[in-house]
């Protein structure tokens, strides 16, 4: 079965914002650990999230990821035959 482009993009499109979940604590100081913040604010809040960087990382990990997951896909690692046999179901 192939995948259709637009299947393609909703994969990639769910894997993006799975990543961006995963990336978006890193390298993030809070007012409280900066020691400085603004009166009235959060002492959890970020004192500098730097979110392009953040969405550049986003975007190449999730590419390198979707290209092995096709790579397998296409190779034939990620058959329904293949993967219900590893979960222990009948198919």
């Amino acid at each position: 079965m192939v995948y259709s482009i637009s299947t393609a993009f909703a994969i990639y499109f769910v894997l993006w914002w799975l990543v961006l979940f995963v990336t978006l604590p890193f390298g993030i100081r809070s007012q409280h650990e900066d020691g400085e913040g603004a009166p009235g604010t959060d002492p959890g809040a970020p004192v500098l999230a730097r979110m392009g960087r953040k969405l550049i990382w986003t975007t190449l990990i999730s590419a390198v990821i979707f290209a092995v997951a096709m790579w397998a896909y296409y190779q034939g690692y990620f058959n329904i035959e293949r993967l219900s046999k590893l979960m222990g179901t009948p198919f």
